[in-house]
């Protein structure tokens, strides 16, 4: 597809595209109230799987965005929905935040350490040894080995931090077992989006700022994809792949429709 004018269904990534460091990026306000007035339906999409989409929503709002916890699909969501759907009422020993262990136990989940059917790992501030050492044992015994999230680091006021890749090479290392990872660049994780709202490929847009997860997932899920340049990918990096996005813009504030003008006839 490549008329913008055809998408009936948006998703965008959040971090470099709607938000910069807790800040709205120009436009992002007005294109989410645009989507709403004129009945579009539309998923805010990010890898991070620490916080709950009430918690995301909080802080979105206090960034200045109004994204209601509905409209947001985490990681941790496509995790929990993908899992629901391969086994359902499993069970999971896990390493992560409130994001993923609540998705989990709202879709039917039990979480624990004894002989669990899955060892999903996903991101956290607070990685622990003794975690990490009984993942490895878990899925040396058999358990099913999940990621949420491919991301090898994270920013940090101070620099880049290890995230949840780094944590799942190192378990990878010690147990010979490759993880599948459900979030971006899996572009299962857009088709769990597009299920949620009732969309479909073929009259999909996405918008991201990073080839090499939002582009190539949005290509892979045949949807139309959009690259803007407030995040991580400038033209050099762009210059770097293989494939190129429908579109790329300067950011979000270039989807806005101009109002329509009143003309007085009297």
């Amino acid at each position: 597809m490549s008329n913008r004018g055809d998408i009936e269904c948006w998703l965008t990534d959040m971090d470099g595209v709607l938000v910069h460091e807790n800040h709205p990026l120009p436009g992002a306000a007005a294109l989410l109230q645009q989507w709403r007035d004129q009945g579009k339906p539309f998923l805010v999409l990010t890898n991070n799987s620490i916080f709950t989409p009430r918690d995301l929503s909080a802080r979105l709002k206090a960034s200045g965005l109004d994204v209601p916890e509905q409209f947001l699909w985490t990681s941790a969501l496509a995790t929990a929905d993908f899992l629901k759907s391969q086994m359902p009422g499993g069970s999971a020993f896990v390493i992560g935040e409130a994001g993923i262990t609540t998705a989990l136990h709202e879709a039917g989940f039990v979480m624990t350490e004894s002989d669990p059917d899955y060892v999903v790992v996903g991101e956290t501030r607070n990685y622990s040894f003794d975690a990490i050492t009984k993942a490895i044992r878990l899925i040396v015994n058999g358990a099913r080995f999940i990621v949420t999230n491919p991301d090898a680091t994270g920013p940090s006021a101070d620099g880049p931090m290890p995230a949840t890749g780094a944590i799942a090479a190192l378990i990878t290392k010690a147990t010979g077992k490759e993880p599948y990872v459900v979030g971006k660049p899996n572009p299962m994780m857009f088709r769990s989006a597009m299920n949620k709202i009732g969309a479909h490929s073929e009259n999909t847009g996405m918008i991201g700022d990073r080839m090499d997860t939002d582009i190539v997932a949005g290509i892979e899920a045949g949807l139309h994809t959009i690259l803007v340049l407030t995040g991580i990918s400038d033209q050099a990096e762009i210059e770097r792949y293989p494939f190129r996005p429908d579109e790329i813009l300067g950011g979000v504030a270039d989807l806005l429709e101009p109002e329509p003008i009143e003309v007085d006839i009297d």
